[in-house]
């Protein structure tokens, strides 16, 4: 997989992209992440990307000649599955959206900043916008570095045990159960009888009703869809 990242502020991506899960594919060759300062695509000769609203609104709004030339250019060298604009009033970015773009070859990530993108971006440029949550952040990196890593984490060989992804919460819809590990009592506070028991099919069972009831508790709203 290959994805490539637009942004104003490349420096706020460096570290959460080189490390980790994130780095062992693509030291594996499992993934590529390159990241695009807009900059380098303004034709202004002091290499703005943003100014002022038509409309006169506080804040500034990134300009669409960057984002054009620099999409252009990515295109050209090859197809793009999805051109993703990370946006607060975009569709909620979730477990479900991660495992399919995970089976994309190509993506590219636009990272909104300061008052967005002019929106003849969003008309006629990118094929999907995503939010992860309602509410407003200084920019669209560290949305696109959450979702790049929720993404790239999914892709085989990426982890270590392959079948530890298909156990996450939100995999089946629901949360994932409570877990524990050796040893089995620490000052007086006890692992469930049930998970040293041996029994396989009892614990599966006894997984399954504590995800329904976490879910239930914690996060209803998923039961609901």
């Amino acid at each position: 997989m290959r994805i490539d990242i637009l942004t104003g502020v490349p420096e706020l991506l460096q570290s959460p992209l080189n490390h980790s899960i994130l780095m062992r594919a693509r030291d594996k060759l499992l993934a590529e992440v390159y990241i695009h300062n807009l900059r380098d695509f303004s034709t202004d000769k002091h290499k703005k990307i943003d100014d002022y609203a038509f409309s006169g609104e506080a804040g500034m709004v990134l300009n669409i000649q960057p984002i054009d030339a620099a999409l252009t250019r990515l295109k050209n060298e090859r197809s793009y599955q999805e051109i993703i604009y990370t946006s607060p009033d975009g569709e909620l970015f979730n477990q479900q959206a991660a495992n399919r773009l995970s089976t994309c070859e190509n993506l590219i990530f636009l990272c909104g900043h300061y008052k967005g993108v002019d929106q003849r971006v969003r008309d006629n440029l990118v094929t999907k916008e995503y939010s992860i949550g309602d509410y407003v952040m200084t920019g669209g990196e560290l949305a696109a570095a959450v979702m790049v890593d929720s993404i790239i984490r999914l892709i085989p060989g990426v982890l270590s045990d392959e079948t530890s992804a298909l156990s996450d919460s939100f995999q089946d819809g629901l949360l994932a159960p409570p877990v524990y590990t050796r040893p089995a009592e620490y000052k007086g506070w006890k692992v469930p009888e049930i998970l040293t028991s041996g029994n396989a099919s009892k614990i599966e069972k006894w997984k399954f009703e504590q995800s329904m009831e976490r879910t239930r508790r914690l996060r209803p709203d998923l039961l609901e869809d």
